[in-house]
């Protein structure tokens, strides 16, 4: 019962509160997780190995993990220059970028996918002109990023924008006037605030690109050993009814996810020791 006590509180339904964020919690987190592991202890080690070392199925992990990570880098950047934008400038159309960066949370990921595929096709407004570059997008790696880029970019601006609305200005201005140019500023006052809230957001990006499906399948190309995502490489062994290799793949992705994300949050709590804000 150690796990119930609680200092007193005026609002009373704790009991209550507690049960139904456990049960909510347990139907959709731990039931599913537990099942797919039980469902791979049934496989055994070994035969998990067998499918996941296979050539095709570590391309589709190297390619999802990949392009997924080099898209929350590219975000966890620009999503932090425009999310300070956005709070300390007033420009004319500034709400409707504001609420353009909303966008991919509303629109359905196929929508996106299909949008991005007509307009950087080699037959497409930009791919046209890109094509002769020899510049390809489209069923290709640079398509999967770009569509990770679009799916991922709000985590990070809608992370990073309250921390930046807290940040007081005259804590820039006081390190302008002690002689300290921007990068010094920058690097020494404002990053160091920031970072916590860049590692949360560049997180959640990776971690929603990593199981992206309905918006990459359609710029994809979805070429086995080419351009072949590990999401997509699940369904089809569904379709042929091999649950055993789709649960490995799936368990693969589980255990590599759960490494990345344990690693950031290390990094986080480091991040937030360092800053005091602990």
């Amino acid at each position: 019962m150690a796990l119930l006590s609680r200092s007193p509180s005026p609002l009373p339904g704790f009991r209550p509160a507690f049960g139904l964020l456990i049960a909510a919690l347990s139907i959709v987190v731990l039931v599913p997780i537990v099942t797919l592991l039980g469902h791979g202890a049934a496989i055994g080690p070994a035969e998990i190995w067998s499918v996941v070392s296979g050539p095709r199925v570590r391309a589709a992990l190297g390619l999802s993990f990949g392009m997924a990570f080099l898209a929350a880098a590219f975000n966890l950047v620009f999503g932090a220059a425009l999310a300070w934008v956005l709070v300390r400038y007033r420009f004319a159309g500034r709400r409707l970028i504001d609420a353009a960066v909303d966008l991919p949370f509303a629109l359905p990921t196929a929508v996106a996918g299909i949008a991005l595929t007509a307009l950087y096709a080699p037959n497409g407004p930009f791919g046209s002109v890109l094509a002769p570059l020899g510049i390809k997008i489209a069923y290709g790696p640079i398509g999967i990023w770009l569509a990770l880029v679009f799916i991922g970019l709000p985590f990070v601006v809608r992370t990073v924008q309250p921390v930046i609305e807290e940040i007081d200005a005259e804590l820039e201005e006081a390190s302008a006037t002690l002689g300290a140019r921007r990068p010094y500023t920058l690097r020494r006052i404002i990053l160091p605030t920031l970072a916590p809230a860049l590692l949360t957001g560049f997180a959640l990006a990776l971690a929603r690109g990593v199981g992206e499906y309905g918006s990459v399948i359609f710029i994809a190309g979805n070429l086995p050993f080419k351009t072949e995502i590990a999401p997509l490489l699940i369904v089809i062994r569904l379709e042929e009814f091999n649950y055993d290799a789709a649960s490995a793949i799936g368990i693969a992705m589980l255990v590599i996810s759960f490494t990345m994300l344990l690693l950031i949050n290390l990094l986080h709590v480091w991040s937030r020791g360092r800053t005091g804000n602990v």
